[in-house]
């Protein structure tokens, strides 16, 4: 297996690690809401103070990744994240659950940002949006098994024991990524010289300097980038805040039923990362960047925007299942190649990109995760408020069509050769 590959399996480990975690409290969510006595629009703010935190400190984290490299950053931003999901099960109260998910929000800021980093400098441009499909499938194979896993703990020793134990392994993954990971392909003993002119690697770990925002932030492309992933997470963050509590308590399924009907929409979405990545590195060798990224991530936000309406209109709950899971699939065909686009556009300084374009994602999750909550209250019903997010993803599908990913923020040459040695 190339070296590049076995990066690759790390970073699939810890996405899958991330979502167990995010997901982890909207399964417990109705639970919780029960014992700590939360009304809807409060819960709202619960799970909006992780998205909150997590937005002010992304491109801080993205860009200490671009600076120290994501080898210290990812153990920093794992070890904190995982203490952080422990204590939440330790919350007595609603004003701790709050500090509680904001800090963790805090700490978790920068995890994708560094991974994208970590793909810049281990993946040639070719293959950058498949290996970024493939962390984000991990992402949905979390997401999936969450409720598989946090009912049954929740049904036997309580909502926080399953807090409790996600903690742990996610200290176990830093420690192994620690020891083993390198920041560069030269710093890796092992790794070949074949495999460096495959990736474009240079001899040794390129000179960082900090990312000229003046100059980034007059940019056109960065602010489309940006405003087209904001109108996206106001649909996608539905599906990590609100869809466990809208299918009970907004379509009647039992917590059992839930557990195996809020699994597809993670499914069904693990697959179209793995699909829409591969196809647009695809369309990206035959037809260039522009064909390759827009094709891909602007027909899977309009399907998107489509099957949520649905979701919406129907009254059968099954369909509303159906339609939920196949929305998620059609954004999550997107979802790589947006990641993809940033390393398109930034280079080096993908996280620091990433950052900026996550930042302004997480944005939209949180006013979508408290106006939810509110439109809920407001109009004492669950589906409503499934039509504005429906525009929203509508509005991100024209947006991705006017990204240019041919276009750097900060053109940079070529990287130096690989020295051939003759002895």
């Amino acid at each position: 297996m190339k070296y590049r590959h076995r990066v690759l399996s790390l970073l699939f480990l810890l996405s899958i690690i991330t979502y167990l975690d995010r997901v982890c409290i909207s399964v417990a969510g109705p639970r919780m809401q029960a014992d700590l006595n939360i009304s809807p629009e409060r819960w709202g703010w619960v799970v909006g103070a992780f998205t909150i935190s997590y937005a002010v400190f992304e491109i801080p984290s993205g860009a200490m990744g671009d600076r120290i490299g994501p080898r210290a950053v990812l153990t920093r931003i794992v070890i904190w994240w995982s203490a952080f999901t422990s204590l939440t099960g330790a919350v007595t109260n609603y004003f701790l659950l709050l500090l509680t998910r904001f800090l963790f929000g805090a700490g978790e800021a920068g995890a994708y940002p560094n991974s994208s980093s970590s793909i810049s400098r281990w993946f040639p441009t070719a293959e950058r949006a498949r290996a970024h499909g493939f962390v984000w499938m991990a992402s949905r194979i979390g997401g999936a098994i969450s409720p598989l896993l946090v009912v049954p703990i929740q049904q036997r020793y309580g909502w926080r024991a399953s807090f409790w134990v996600f903690g742990v392994v996610g200290i176990i993954w830093a420690v192994v990524w620690f020891v083993w990971y390198r920041d560069h392909p030269s710093q890796k003993p092992g790794v070949t010289r074949r495999e460096m002119e495959e990736i474009g690697a240079g001899a040794k770990p390129p000179e960082h300097h900090g990312l000229p925002w003046r100059r980034v932030l007059r940019s056109g492309n960065l602010w489309t980038i940006m405003l087209m992933y904001h109108t996206y997470c106001w649909g996608a963050y539905f599906y990590l805040s609100w869809l466990h509590t809208y299918l009970q308590k907004g379509r009647g399924f039992t917590e059992n039923a839930m557990a195996i009907w809020s699994t597809l929409p993670f499914i069904v979405g693990a697959c179209a990362n793995l699909l829409g990545g591969t196809l647009s590195d695809i369309l990206v060798r035959r037809y260039g960047l522009k064909v390759g990224r827009r094709t891909v991530g602007s027909l899977g936000l309009g399907l998107a925007a489509l099957f949520m309406f649905a979701t919406a209109m129907t009254p059968s709950m099954t369909a509303a299942a159906v339609f939920l899971a196949l929305g998620y699939g059609s954004m999550d065909c997107m979802l790589p190649v947006a990641w993809a686009v940033c390393l398109d556009v930034g280079r080096k300084y993908a996280g620091a990109v990433t950052g900026a374009m996550n930042m302004a994602g997480q944005v939209g999750s949180f006013l979508s995760s408290v106006a939810f909550g509110y439109l809920v209250k407001a109009f004492n019903d669950y589906n409503l408020p499934l039509i504005p997010m429906s525009a929203m993803l509508l509005l991100s599908a024209l947006l991705f069509v006017r990204i240019d990913p041919t276009r750097q923020l900060v053109p940079e040459e070529a990287p130096a050769p690989v020295p051939v040695s003759h002895a």
